[in-house]
């Protein structure tokens, strides 16, 4: 595979990866994760109540959900701050997304009657933010369980397994692993792939930009998406163990 892209990387490799847990030192656990230079803030606080809708149905168990956002100066251009009532229809879907990766490997049977509240925050924006959330948001929530668990507010960690999430797709013609911004704005084809720990899909979200794909490039991409969630699930271990 050939250094053909803008940053110089191998057409499978990730851009750097990191997890530095710790830096929202008021909520359960929290975590700063970096792809390359995309950063999100992954933040876990805990409500001692569920939602009305789950009171009215009476379903038992907890509660877990996400709130995505961008602030203002995580891309080069002011991003406007949400106001007057207004909905960011693109915050909605990805947290959303965030939402239900997390479930997928969450006991909410096991979390009592607790609302379990994943904040991200976007601090800088360079394409992949919703995976990066999706990754960094793993790792603070199993840290947060085990610090539950420790101060005996949980008698064991509801989270089943670890979750990642990596982007791929198709740029001039090529497939790529963990688009940055530059290739994300002109790909052919954009994907998104969300996978647990034991290599199961949770989400896949994929379309062509005004272009096709064929099944022997999707095959391709996909390869390439479990390749680089191996890749994330080595680093989300050593900031969990750490």
């Amino acid at each position: 595979m050939g250094t053909t892209r803008v940053d110089g990387r191998a057409v499978g490799e990730m851009r750097t990866l990191v997890f530095h847990p710790g830096v929202a030192p008021q909520a359960m656990a929290s975590v700063l994760v970096s792809f390359g230079n995309t950063q999100v803030i992954c933040a876990v606080s805990v409500e001692d109540d569920v939602p009305g809708w789950m009171k009215a149905q009476g379903v038992s168990g907890g509660w877990l959900t996400a709130e995505y956002s961008m602030l203002p100066y995580s891309t080069p251009t002011r991003k406007k701050r949400s106001s007057n009532g207004k909905v960011d229809g693109r915050a909605v879907e990805i947290q959303r997304l965030i939402g239900r990766s997390l479930r997928a490997v969450v006991d909410l049977e096991a979390l009592g009657e607790r609302t379990v509240w994943v904040d991200c925050d976007v601090l800088q924006a360079d394409g992949g933010t919703r995976t990066a959330s999706i990754s960094g948001s793993a790792v603070a929530l199993q840290l947060a369980f085990r610090r539950m668990v420790q101060e005996g507010i949980l008698e064991s960690n509801p989270m089943k397994q670890l979750v990642s999430a990596v982007s791929v797709g198709k740029v001039n013609g090529e497939t790529l692993l963990d688009l940055c911004y530059t290739e994300d704005s002109i790909a052919e084809v954009d994907m998104n792939v969300v996978l647990t720990e034991r290599g199961e899909y949770v989400e896949l979200q994929g379309s062509g930009e005004e272009a096709t794909f064929t099944p022997d490039e999707l095959a391709q991409m996909l390869a390439l998406a479990h390749s680089g969630a191996q890749q994330i699930l080595a680093a989300q271990k050593a900031a969990v163990n750490a």
